[in-house]
């Protein structure tokens, strides 16, 4: 007789839909709420919107720096209880920034926000899912980030709608409701604790260390920080960069509601495709769409602000899943969590700044700022060239 299962089974299907649910609130109210409020927070406080981006900035650096604490955490006791205190955690932090008075106070929230971020997003859902299923996880990591794609198309509208109508301190208080009141709930649904590794399959990468592992790590960990750089500066300044390169507010919000569904789009093709498809090829594919986007709209200004948005959104889309995916098929399952979350500190930090960089740029002039950006996905597509899967 085998090892009982720690904790409640859970089938594939139902850690999607939960995960995938709950993702959907966790970054509606985080990645995407600082470009929508920024600017509120900011006239209300007194403060420059630049400055709140520099607190949304240290939420991301915070929550990098926590990664790797987190990622061991979920190896060793699973990730129903991370997910659940990063539920309560978010809430806390949105009903402090509801109620912020003065900057000190506001500052603090957000950084609180980052804390929650640290546990009730990706890195941690991605982990609990090679505990629970092993090698067999990617097509779980897949239709999770299926559904939590649509978090952009949502957030948004919603955000600015709350925002118009009732304020941006209400919006906040919203949000934490959201994650008390659906997310937490649907986290303590989860096993306590993560089950058995399955069996890996004959062609799979097994989880001893591989010669060349620590390059195969440095490269790998550099295409992560340049596209995570990359998804937190559009998901703070897609609108006011089309609106800078001549496009209207309304033509520069419908673009930006492209996202979603283009991300969507790209994570349906991965998940049909995910058997025939190695996870390094999706991952040039992701980082590739990007720059060639970039040069669409440099060439044709406005009239290509639907297609950079289309073609942002399915890269970031293949390459969110392509985070957790690819270092389950180079690495192993051992230590997935430990391991994901060393690869992601320098993404988080480079998320951090990103945003900030960018716009400083942006003041600059926005080809110029476009233009860095299109470097940089050539140097993350140079690193996954580089890359190989390991022999079997």
């Amino acid at each position: 007789m085998g090892e009982p299962e720690a904790g409640p089974a859970i089938t594939p299907r139902r850690a999607v839909w939960t995960l995938g649910i709950t993702h959907l609130v966790g970054y509606g109210c985080t990645s995407y709420l600082s470009a929508t409020l920024a600017a509120a927070q900011g006239q209300t406080l007194g403060v420059s919107t630049a400055f709140v981006f520099g607190a949304f900035s240290g939420a991301l650096l915070i929550s990098g720096l926590l990664g790797p604490v987190t990622g061991r955490a979920v190896d060793r006791h699973g990730a129903r209880r991370p997910l659940a205190a990063g539920s309560i955690v978010l809430a806390l932090a949105l009903i402090g920034m509801a109620l912020a008075q003065n900057v000190g106070q506001l500052i603090a929230a957000w950084l609180v926000l980052g804390i929650g971020m640290s546990l009730a997003l990706y890195d941690i859902a991605f982990a609990g899912l090679v505990g629970w299923f092993g090698l067999e996880a990617r097509k779980s990591i897949t239709g999770v980030t299926l559904i939590a794609g649509f978090a952009s198309t949502i957030a948004w509208p919603l955000t600015a709608w709350l925002e118009a109508n009732f304020g941006w301190r209400e919006t906040a208080l919203v949000w934490a409701a959201t994650n008390l009141l659906i997310a937490l709930p649907l986290h303590l649904t989860l096993p306590r604790q993560a089950t058995r590794i399955s069996a890996r399959a004959p062609d799979e990468t097994p989880d001893a260390p591989q010669p060349g592992m620590a390059l195969q790590m440095v490269l790998l960990a550099t295409a992560l920080a340049v596209m995570a750089g990359i998804g937190s500066t559009m998901g703070a300044h897609l609108p006011p960069l089309l609106i800078g390169i001549g496009a209207s507010a309304t033509a520069a919000i419908v673009a930006g509601m492209l996202v979603g569904p283009a991300q969507v789009a790209a994570r349906v093709a991965e998940f049909v495709l995910v058997r025939r498809i190695h996870p390094l090829v999706s991952a040039r594919v992701a980082v590739a769409l990007f720059p060639i986007g970039a040069g669409l709209l440099l060439v044709f200004g406005p009239l290509a602000a639907a297609p950079f948005a289309i073609l942002y959104g399915a890269g970031n889309g293949l390459f969110t899943i392509v985070r957790g995916t690819l270092p389950l098929v180079l690495f192993g399952a051992k230590n997935y969590g430990g391991r994901l979350g060393a690869l992601s500190v320098p993404a988080r930090l480079v998320g951090a700044i990103a945003p900030l960089l960018f716009a400083l740029g942006l003041a600059k002039s926005e080809p110029w700022a476009l233009g860095v950006l299109i470097a940089a996905c050539l140097l993350a597509l140079a690193c996954l060239f580089v890359l190989r899967k390991p022999a079997p």
